[in-house]
């Protein structure tokens, strides 16, 4: 009996010992809010991250629900999670989870998008202004070299899905766009998800026949406006300037057609890396700077190398 209380004692122990480890482990909750192959580039930061760092990563996706966001930060913080990283869905709306984490003493660091507040130990990202920046140099360029400095243009963006990421990279585009440029705006409208900007696109180029330039917020809205303009015979008539970078997109850049003239890509997978970085070093209690950006990448079809070597990075 002695030789069984002393192995129940030992036992009793060991699980303590186990559970002390475990509370001081290093874990992280890395969240996503849709699958496409930007925000499989941020998981393998996360990815990478974690096994440089040694810490445990607990991955979601919030499918762009607020209540799923919601349910995963409960998740996250029940699971013994010392950060959060996310892309919060809503500036507003985002918050009181986000406050629940707090409070829990998790860490909360966010990348891509914000909130209105200021308790997240940093912003990881790239300016939103910036990636319209880039494709609007290259379009104020383009304009000036094949269509005599004039153009009428339609905009797609994404505003009922991010309306200040949106207006952010539209105003950023259409700020170097005009830069010597005049421009004639004559639809605008949402269309962020392929599929659809076929069919948005279609309707526009319907209407406004005499439309020369599309510019797309997102990638969807990219490769749906070239569709679009392929579906219509428009070649070497409609060009198209987009955001987001993706071997498909990289395709576009290089086929012979000269319909996507030029996008601006983020770099995920750093993004993403940069950001469970900032968590394990918050939890390590290290210093952190309050926001990090991770600058975008220009592509166009005035450096097809540049476009190629992007491609090969993505397959890689």
């Amino acid at each position: 009996m002695r030789r069984t209380a002393f192995a129940l004692a030992a036992a009793g122990i060991a699980t303590l010992l186990s559970g002390a480890g475990f509370a001081q482990e290093t874990v992280i909750g890395g969240m996503v809010f849709q699958q496409d192959q930007f925000f499989r580039g941020i998981q393998l930061g996360f990815e990478v991250s974690a096994k440089e760092s040694g810490a445990t990563l607990l991955q979601g996706n919030s499918d762009n629900k607020l209540e799923k966001e919601a349910e995963l930060i409960d998740t996250f913080i029940a699971r013994g999670a010392k950060a959060v990283v996310l892309a919060p869905l809503n500036s507003d709306a985002s918050i009181p989870a986000l406050e629940r984490a707090r409070d829990a003493g998790v860490k909360v660091v966010l990348y891509g998008t914000s909130i209105n507040s200021d308790f997240q130990v940093a912003d990881v990202g790239t300016s939103q202004l910036d990636i319209g920046r880039f494709t609007g140099e290259a379009a104020a360029r383009y304009i000036k070299e094949n269509l005599g400095g004039k153009a009428k243009i339609a905009l797609l963006g994404f505003r009922s899905q991010l309306q200040q990421m949106s207006d952010d990279r539209t105003n950023g585009f259409l700020e170097k766009a005009k830069d010597g440029v005049e421009l004639d705006v004559v639809a605008t409208q949402d269309a962020w998800l392929a599929e659809n900007a076929v069919t948005v696109a279609t309707d526009i180029l319907t209407a406004n026949p005499d439309i020369q330039v599309i510019y797309a917020a997102n990638e969807g809205g990219t490769v749906g406006a070239v569709q679009a303009v392929r579906a219509a015979g428009k070649q070497g008539k409609v060009f198209v300037f987009g955001t987001d970078g993706s071997e498909q997109l990289a395709g576009f850049l290089l086929d012979e057609d000269n319909v996507l003239i030029a996008t601006t890509a983020q770099q995920p997978v750093e993004i993403g890396k940069k950001a469970a970085d900032v968590a394990a070093a918050a939890i390590k209690g290290e210093a952190t700077e309050k926001y990090y950006d991770i600058p975008p990448l220009a592509l166009s079809r005035y450096d097809l190398d540049g476009v190629k070597a992007y491609a090969e990075s993505v397959k890689q």
